[in-house]
């Protein structure tokens, strides 16, 4: 369960306060506009944007304060974050090893991961031999060793086209589902949403509300959501 209590974050003059619950397993989209504060957000869950007060816990504990490489996080972002001159059995290994000292049994880990991801016998490709598809799929890749309860996507496949946005979405879904995995996805699409949302936060006017079910918010938005969502 992860819980933002009385969460306040400034940056500059902006400010975005956040109070809710989300419960494990749960897969939650963050939609609203450009500016509002959805990858902030996220930053903040994740380690890399510090909170000004109040409280983040996950589980029952308190990792407001914690470094992002010490939290239970993993999180994905638009570019994938994958290193060129890498191989993909490298780029998955950073997940597990930053030093990529990596043991027989971790080798094997990261084959598996690649597999579940339709990447098999890929390994010693490099990110420019694969297609952007390939890459997305290359980056869950790293997400799925990992193994942690909380999962973070800033808009990962907005650059791919409709169908293949499709395609890994339900991707995205399956693995959270596997593993039981907390989602949270920032996005622009209300198509997406409704593809894999269980509930939706709508970030606007400075503030991140709680999340509701997505049948509920999207069949009858308030004013200021029906005014994004056109």
């Amino acid at each position: 369960m992860l819980t933002l209590e009385d969460l306040r974050i400034e940056q500059g003059s902006f400010a975005l306060s956040a109070e809710m619950t989300i419960a494990t397993g749960r897969r939650v989209a963050v939609i609203g506009p450009s500016g509002a504060g959805k990858s902030t957000l996220l930053g903040a869950v994740s380690g890399f944007v510090p909170p000004a007060s109040g409280k983040i816990t996950l589980n029952n504990v308190d990792i407001t304060g914690a470094a992002p490489g010490d939290r239970p996080v993993s999180m994905l972002f638009q570019d994938n974050n994958l290193f060129p001159h890498l191989t993909l059995m490298q780029n998955v290994g950073l997940g597990l090893r930053p030093a990529l000292r990596l043991t027989g049994d971790e080798q094997a880990r990261i084959k598996s991961a690649l597999a579940r991801v339709g990447l098999e016998g890929m390994e010693m490709r490099r990110p420019g031999a694969l297609s952007g598809g390939q890459q997305s799929r290359a980056a869950l890749a790293r997400i799925l060793v990992q193994n942690r309860p909380l999962l973070l996507l800033d808009e990962p496949f907005a650059a791919l086209g409709p169908a293949l946005r499709r395609e890994m979405l339900d991707l995205v879904r399956d693995l959270a589902t596997e593993t039981g995995a907390t989602l949270l996805m920032v996005t622009h699409a209300p198509e997406d949403v409704l593809r894999i949302a269980d509930e939706v936060i709508f970030v606007e006017g400075g503030r991140a509300h709680a999340p509701e079910p997505t049948a509920v918010l999207m069949d009858n938005p308030p004013p200021a959501l029906r005014a994004y969502l056109g």
